[in-house]
């Protein structure tokens, strides 16, 4: 047995060392042997260039004609030719229209810019509609995906409603799946595509399907991550569960609300509003909690978007509601007021205590005062939502000293009110009115028969100064 197990260590041993010898003699030839290698593959490209050459020739004149839209060349090339009607090429693809990958998967950089295609895909790509009608007519394959999408996959991602037309015509799967688990319904996303997404739900397409992603949203959750009122509208007409969780258990609604803020233009977006009009008008659920346990309101409250705000509290949205990390909404306006140049804070924290929201631990005030300092408005309104509130040594600490002189006499009114007690009778008569209102301080004092300027004293609207 020992003998037979050397025998066998000695055998590969051997094809080890000719693996290795054979392998430096192609990084390091012998200059005696070069002579007689370089024949062997002289003759050997001689053996196959011609026909490589043919072969890449046709398939560069069948690229050209089919991205020039060029019927007439098509179908003299698979008339005269032997070229495989479902050749697959490479192509350009810097936008990643005709590729699809899974999540978690490492691509280089060449692979993103080029992508695998067949006939049918370049001219959906190239808008190529007679060159496409040909392809079609002669047989060509309708539903593979070379590179993880289907011709039908990238017309709806170009938005392009007569290829969706033909090829719906023709045989194309319309719940087929992109290699990264999406339906051609989840690649409408442009009002450009609206078009697109009424033939696919006409021939079928299922408003609910969720993507084999590690996301699973459907379609609605894509139309509000896009902010497309227009496909949202669409979606709830033809039965889309306006409260369908995805992976992370948000609704379409908690979609909406946190890309309604473009963090890198510091802007807002109307359309994503409309949408969440939308999807409350249809009975969307403010109240409901993602794995975090955040709610829309904690979103709208982090992008400090107080028209948000406003509409998730008209319709409900419990303003003590708190997350994971025991923070209700308020908290996150605190987080971002100074970060969020756009937004109008005073009117985010003036929502929330007229909704009844928990107000700030008065022993932690002082923390309002290190991220709101240069928001004299924001203060008032803080302080004016209690009866009376007594000052530390951390307060003036707080406040550094250039804007403590930019806002002088606002932070002087402010020591002076908190250092007296009690306050003055006014002010104590509103914070009773509000306390017997409680959460329906907002609309109940809209409904009260007083004037104006009575109504916004009892809201909390800051005056610039405290008395």
């Amino acid at each position: 047995m020992v003998e037979i197990v050397d025998s066998f260590i000695a055998a590969v041993c051997v094809i080890i060392c000719n693996l290795v010898r054979a392998l430096w003699a192609i990084v390091d030839p012998d200059p005696t042997d070069l002579g007689t290698q370089g024949t062997l593959l002289q003759d050997f490209m001689e053996e196959l260039s011609p026909r490589q050459l043919e072969v890449k020739h046709l398939k560069e004149k069948f690229l050209k004609a089919l991205q020039e839209n060029n019927a007439e060349e098509v179908i003299q090339i698979l008339h005269t030719s032997k070229l495989d009607i479902d050749t697959v090429f490479e192509v350009d693809d810097p936008n990643m229209v005709l590729a699809s990958y899974k999540q978690g998967y490492w691509l280089p950089e060449y692979k993103l810019e080029k992508s695998w295609a067949m006939g049918v895909h370049i001219c959906v790509m190239y808008n190529a509609l007679e060159t496409a009608l040909v392809l079609l007519q002669k047989g060509a394959a309708i539903n593979r995906m070379p590179n993880g999408k289907t011709p039908l996959h990238v017309a709806c991602e170009v938005s392009n409603s007569d290829f969706v037309a033909l090829l719906l015509a023709n045989g194309a799967k319309v719940n087929s799946r992109s290699l990264s688990g999406h339906t051609p319904l989840h690649y409408c996303t442009a009002r450009e595509s609206v078009e697109c997404a009424k033939q696919l739900i006409l021939k079928g397409a299922k408003v609910n399907a969720a993507s084999h992603s590690n996301e699973e949203e459907t379609p609605l959750h894509t139309a509000a991550r896009f902010g497309v009122p227009e496909l949202v509208a669409l979606f709830l007409t033809h039965g889309a569960s306006v409260n369908a969780l995805n992976a992370l258990k948000e609704t379409p609604l908690m979609t909406a609300v946190f890309w309604a803020f473009d963090s890198k233009e510091q802007a807002y977006s109307q359309d994503h509003h409309l949408v969440c009009r939308l999807l409350l008008d249809h009975q969307a659920d403010p109240n409901l909690r993602e794995d975090d346990k955040k709610t829309a309101l904690h979103k709208a409250a982090w992008n400090c978007d107080h028209i948000l705000m406003r509409m998730l509290l008209e319709a409900g949205a419990d303003a003590r509601a708190m997350d994971i990390n025991g923070c209700a909404a308020i908290q996150y306006v605190l987080k971002v007021t100074g970060v969020r140049p756009m937004a109008i804070p005073e009117v985010c924290y003036q929502l929330l205590l007229n909704y009844n929201t928990a107000r700030i631990y008065p022993p932690q005030f002082h923390k309002v005062l290190q991220v709101c300092h240069d928001y004299p408005g924001v203060v008032e309104i803080l302080v004016n939502s209690y009866e009376h509130l007594k000052p530390t040594k951390k307060w003036r600490a707080a406040i550094p000293d250039d804007c403590y002189e930019r806002h002088k006499d606002f932070y002087d009114s402010l020591f002076a009110v908190c250092a007296n007690t009690p306050r003055r009778l006014l002010h104590l008569t509103r914070c009773a009115i509000r306390a017997s209102l409680q959460g329906f301080c907002q609309r109940g004092v809209d409904q009260l028969p007083l004037p104006s300027a009575m109504k916004k004293y009892l809201l909390l609207d800051p005056e610039g100064i405290l008395y």
